[in-house]
């Protein structure tokens, strides 16, 4: 049964661990078979680095072709060809379509016109929901949970698709949220709306230090987003507002862990890779195993049928025979 993967809002939490479930066998056993003779599309009309790679090698560890591009200048785009002739066009080749958008709504209107599964690797300032899967398998890692956790959201809480992303996915398993971001980048009144409505819990702060954090079990980090300004001046005042630096780690919790969408810029210091708490680079890691579910969820492959594939490929013992 065909699904698209367009926002993470709409599904349910029996869903949600579902994927997780599934994130964790590919962890285990990453290299298969399970989509050869399938052939993946990466439309991707903003730039991207671990998002693009992870679907990529996502496809290519499950047996699948890729073919796309990560560059829309080498597009017919540049011809003036519309994103519905080009998703149309795309999809006599492929059987699922990964697209990158900087138009809000880009991917939901691919869903609508497309004969094969879209699935949303971000679109404007909107949703992010493969981001925010391995989100949520990186807390649930480090966490042992996803219920009643404290988790601080900071810098650019405005343009930052992947909080709102966040927001929308963890309503299910009664968390609270700290906004920490100057009043230029404040979390928008829609998301504030949608935590009144669903009953989450949330605090605003302006200020950023050691006393600030120290309830938290997840403090997520943002990059402030230059591309999204209108207004470089803007973003000239504030690129550089929260900076996370190792002392301000002193009264952390034990199990708090430090999460970042990358790239970063300026926001983690770089003595911070060193302590315990960091937990980005794994965090970017964590994206093949969920991508890689996300690949079977929207292709009708199941979890039972994910468990008991016979295509694993043991990498050890292919490189000894």
């Amino acid at each position: 049964m065909r699904h698209d993967f367009v926002t993470i809002a709409d599904l349910p939490k029996e869903k949600l661990m579902y994927l997780l479930e599934m994130a964790k066998e590919f962890e285990n056993h990453p290299n298969r078979e399970l989509l050869k003779g399938k052939v993946v599309a990466t439309l991707f009309f903003e730039p991207s680095t671990r998002t693009r790679l992870s679907f990529e090698t996502a496809a290519n560890r499950l047996g699948a072709r890729v073919i796309g591009f990560s560059d829309a200048k080498a597009s017919s785009v540049t011809k003036g060809e519309t994103l519905k002739d080009t998703i149309l066009m795309v999809s006599n080749y492929a059987d699922v379509i990964v697209m990158r958008h900087y138009v809000e709504g880009a991917a939901q209107y691919a869903s609508e016109v497309a004969p094969v599964p879209i699935v949303n690797a971000g679109d404007g300032a909107h949703m992010h929901p493969s981001q925010c899967l391995l989100d949520l398998y990186s807390i649930y890692k480090t966490q042992g949970t996803l219920e009643n956790l404290n988790i601080y959201l900071v810098g650019d809480l405005k343009y930052g698709r992947t909080v709102h992303s966040l927001i929308t996915a963890m309503r299910h398993f009664n968390p609270t949220f700290h906004f920490i971001a100057p009043k230029e980048l404040a979390m928008p009144e829609e998301y504030k709306i949608y935590c009144r409505e669903h009953g989450i819990r949330f605090e605003e702060h302006t200020d950023f230090n050691e006393d600030v954090i120290a309830d938290a079990d997840i403090l997520y980090m943002t990059r402030v987003q230059k591309e999204r300004f209108s207004d470089l001046m803007e973003y000239e005042r504030v690129k550089n507002v929260y900076i996370l630096k190792r002392q301000m780690l002193c009264k952390a919790k034990e199990n708090m862990k430090i999460l970042h969408p990358l790239p970063r810029v300026n926001e983690i210091a770089y003595d911070v890779d060193e302590s315990s708490h960091a937990y980005y680079i794994q965090q970017a890691g964590n994206g093949l195993f969920a991508r890689e579910a996300i690949f079977c969820y929207v292709l009708g492959i199941s979890l039972d049928e994910v468990r008991n594939d016979k295509t694993i490929i043991n990498r050890l013992t292919n490189i000894t025979q």
